[in-house]
C-alpha cells in the first residue's frame, strides 16, 4: 500500500521550498533555487503542511527560532542518531561535521556522518546547514549559495 504524498511549494528569501507530507506528518523539503510549479493533485493540502509552511513563514522573519512540526525521518539508525543530534544545535551556532560525530558517539566517523547530515530529508527545520567543515563551509544539499544566505540569516560568519 502506497501513502500519498502531498506537496506544497512556498517561497522564501532563499528560493523556493517544495513541502512534503504524507497527511498527517511532514516527510521532506525539496530545496529548489529556481520557481517549479508543484501540485498536490487536485487533493486539499493538508493542514501540517500548511502548519509548516507559516512556521518557515515566521522563521525568515525572525519570530521563530525553533519549529514544532510533526515530522518523520525515515533513515538507517546511523541518519536517525545524526538528525536528532542536528535538531539539537541552537539558531545562530554552528558545529563542525567532526563535533558532530563526536556528539553521536563516533569520533572517527566524520565522514560517514557528514554523509547522513548531507541525506536529512528535512533541511531548515532540522537544521543540517549548522554543520560545516573544520576548514571551511562544507557542502549543502541545495547548493553553497543557500547554505551561506542561511549562515548568513542566522548571523553566523563564515569565511569560505
Amino acid at each position: 500500500m502506497t501513502t500519498a504524498v502531498f506537496t506544497l511549494a512556498t517561497d522564501t528569501p532563499v528560493g523556493r521550498l517544495v513541502l512534503e507530507g504524507d497527511g498527517d506528518v511532514l516527510i521532506g523539503i525539496r530545496l529548489q533555487s529556481k520557481p517549479a510549479t508543484v501540485g498536490h493533485g487536485g487533493r486539499d493540502v493538508p493542514p501540517v503542511l500548511r502548519d509548516a509552511a507559516a512556521q518557515l513563514r515566521e522563521y525568515f522573519a525572525r519570530e521563530r527560532t525553533v519549529f514544532d512540526i510533526p515530522m518523520r525521518l525515515d533513515g538507517t539508525a546511523l541518519q536517525a542518531e545524526v538528525w536528532a543530534e542536528l535538531s539539537r544545535i541552537p539558531w545562530g551556532e554552528t558545529i563542525t561535521y567532526g563535533e558532530l560525530a563526536r556528539r553521536v558517539g563516533r569520533p572517527t566517523s566524520s565522514r560517514a556522518v557528514g554523509q547522513a547530515n548531507g541525506k536529512n530529508p528535512i533541511p531548515i527545520v532540522v537544521p543540517c546547514h549548522r554543520v560545516v567543515a573544520g576548514n571551511g563551509i562544507g557542502g549543502y544539499s541545495g547548493g553553497l549559495a543557500m547554505k551561506r544566505a542561511l549562515l548568513a540569516f542566522e548571523a553566523i560568519p563564515r569565511d569560505s
